[in-house]
């Protein structure tokens, strides 16, 4: 199949939205073939493209964060909180919190 020039989106939650339609028109199962196969093509261009921006997304976090965090303190985490800083969560409960 020849891959045809897309269009980008002009927003990552158009892409999202399309994403879902694409997906739910794929799902209901009247779509025929080759509008599926078309379909698919454009359902994975809007996919990496997402993928794309939430990497980007994920850059500019981690260099804010960077920017943002005094010397020396790239390590403050989780072994500097103090103990009543942090719930203890028991595996063993379930979702309602009762064993």
């Amino acid at each position: 199949m020849a891959k045809n020039k897309q269009t980008q989106p002009k927003s990552f939650e158009e892409a999202v939205g399309e994403l879902e339609r694409i997906l739910a028109d794929m799902e209901r199962g009247d779509v025929p073939l080759e509008e599926s196969l078309s379909r698919y093509e454009r359902g994975n261009y809007l996919l990496q493209y997402c993928r794309q921006v939430l990497g980007k997304a994920e850059q500019q976090i981690d260099e804010l964060n960077k920017a943002n965090t005094p010397a020396g303190a790239e390590s403050a985490g989780v072994e500097n909180l103090g103990a009543g800083d942090v719930e203890t969560i028991d595996a063993s409960d379930d979702a309602d919190g009762e064993p």
